[in-house]
């Protein structure tokens, strides 16, 4: 038996362990709380601010209002409103009209938008559709003094403009900020001029990234519920250290006014251009030389690709750095200089941004398998076409006629005397599509009498016999489409048509 000072000492002893463990479990519990706060939070979230007064009380000294105005002219008389006749209102209304709608009388109208300033200088940076046409550009600062604004340039592709105003003093101006961070979620600011009322201020957030709202072949938009209205145009969208990472251009609305769905231009395009503007006087783009579209489903399974992704060359321009560097219609574009093509309409915005004159590699499905081609980017010309068209299909006549009863279509080969009658110019070879039987593969892509198919599954055909062979071969191989590269009034496309079993 222990001594009862050395009992009383074990449970003291005891006691501590206890505690300790018991503080060591709390600890435990606090850092594991702490640790799902840290991880559902990451470091660059932030809650919502207690108020935006701080950030627009410094920002909005850098946003303007802009007004601008031009001279047009009227071509065309109002109806006079019928009077009795004889009233003594048929004079009136005669007299009237004649004096207020002479045709050709000028008038000056006039439209209200937003910009913001980028340089103590002057430099202030605008929509295009703001100035587009203008005689007159007037930047009204903050202070509501009034300045006269010279046209730097601008880029209709992007509808954004860069202006310059004289000041005898330094003025307030604010940075670009950069867009590729943003993210879905965040909260912006957006100052402008909506309706012509001065300076507003609104507050939202980041809704979605990458928009396209086919506004331009560049489309890449950022999406907020921010309030934006009429005269917001031109207007910068701000994150919450205050730089600018949109310029407000767009927005959905079935009334005209906000409905919670506005859209920017991303920083990360319109800081570019603006550069461009501001040292050139204009844009300068990359240039690859093709017409494209897009890959759909029944296209992917016909050239065998996994799934629908890339662009596809439906043409190469002549002496372009595609031809040059032996790209081929019918190639799939999947990635260029690196960055991965995931729909058509993602390539002319990345070629765009690539510096006029780099060798790039682009890799390219063809033929079941994937190649890497070395291109050097030359510069786009603003008349060079962006993307494939196609126009209306000429006026056919019935002629003798071979059936594909498979894909639906009656075609005959080009004689001299079908192209007289079809319009199809001397160039063009293939075979002619004469009659498109309803509700078949053919008839639900499209296809029309008139148009002329060049190939067949990437080879090229010129009688109906070899049509018919192709699709054969394509059965046989268990495909269910076979993609057809047509011929249409000189635009050319590729098309998946669904094979009908026989």
């Amino acid at each position: 038996m222990l001594p009862k000072q050395t009992s009383n000492r074990v449970a003291v002893v005891g006691w501590t362990a206890g505690r300790t463990q018991a503080l060591s479990a709390i600890l435990f519990g606090l850092l594991f709380v702490l640790a799902i706060a840290l991880s559902t939070h990451p470091a660059n979230a932030r809650s919502a601010p207690e108020s935006f007064a701080d950030l627009a009380e410094r920002l909005l000294p850098a946003v303007v209002n802009i007004s601008s105005s031009q001279v047009v002219r009227s071509t065309q008389r109002q109806e006079i409103p019928q009077a009795p006749p004889g009233s003594p209102f048929e004079d009136f209304f005669k007299e009237f009209f004649d004096r207020n709608q002479q045709e050709g009388v000028p008038r000056r109208a006039s439209s209200l938008g937003s910009g913001f300033i980028i340089d103590k200088s002057g430099f202030v940076v605008t929509n295009n559709h703001v100035i587009a046409d203008a005689d007159e550009i007037t930047v009204i600062l903050q202070d509501d003094s009034r300045h006269e604004a010279t046209l730097i340039g601008r880029d209709p592709k992007t509808d954004l403009a860069l202006l310059k105003i004289e000041v005898d003093r330094d003025l307030p101006f604010v940075k670009w900020g950069d867009s590729a961070v943003a993210r879905v979620g965040d909260w912006v600011v957006a100052i402008g001029n909506p309706f012509g009322l001065g300076g507003t201020v609104t507050a939202g957030i980041i809704s979605a990234r990458q928009r396209h709202i086919n506004q331009g072949p560049y489309d890449s938009f950022l999406q907020t519920d921010a309030s934006i209205n009429r005269g917001n145009s031109g207007g910068p969208l701000f994150n919450m250290d205050g730089k600018v990472i949109g310029v407000n251009t767009a927005i959905f609305s079935p009334t005209g006014g906000s409905v919670g769905v506005g859209f920017s231009i991303p920083s990360s395009i319109a800081q570019r251009v603006v550069t461009q503007l501001r040292e050139f006087g204009r844009t300068k783009r990359g240039w690859l030389g093709v017409r494209i579209q897009s890959v759909t489903d029944e296209i992917a399974e016909s050239l065998g690709l996994d799934k629908a992704s890339g662009a596809l060359v439906a043409d190469v321009t002549t002496d372009g750095p595609a031809q040059a560097s032996k790209i081929e219609v019918g190639d799939v574009i999947l990635k260029f200089d690196g960055k991965i093509v995931e729909q058509m309409r993602d390539l002319p915005r990345i070629v765009a941004e690539t510096k006029i004159g780099k060798p790039v590699k682009v890799d390219v499905w063809r033929k079941g398998k994937r190649r890497v081609i070395n291109v050097v980017v030359g510069e786009l010309e603003e008349e060079r076409p962006v993307l494939a068209s196609t126009g209306p299909s000429g006026q056919a006549i019935e002629p003798e006629e071979a059936e594909i009863d498979s894909l639906g279509v009656s075609v005959t080969a080009i004689t001299d005397e079908m192209r007289k009658q079809f319009n199809v110019s001397d160039d063009v070879r293939g075979v002619l599509v004469t009659g498109v039987t309803a509700e078949s593969g053919a008839a639900e892509k499209g296809l029309r009498r008139g148009d002329v198919i060049v190939e067949v599954n990437q080879e090229e055909v010129s009688s109906p016999g070899q049509i018919a062979a192709k699709v054969s071969e394509a059965v046989d191989n268990d495909r269910r489409s076979v993609l057809l590269l047509v011929n249409r009034n000189g635009d050319l496309r590729f098309v998946a048509v669904r094979v009908e079993e026989g």
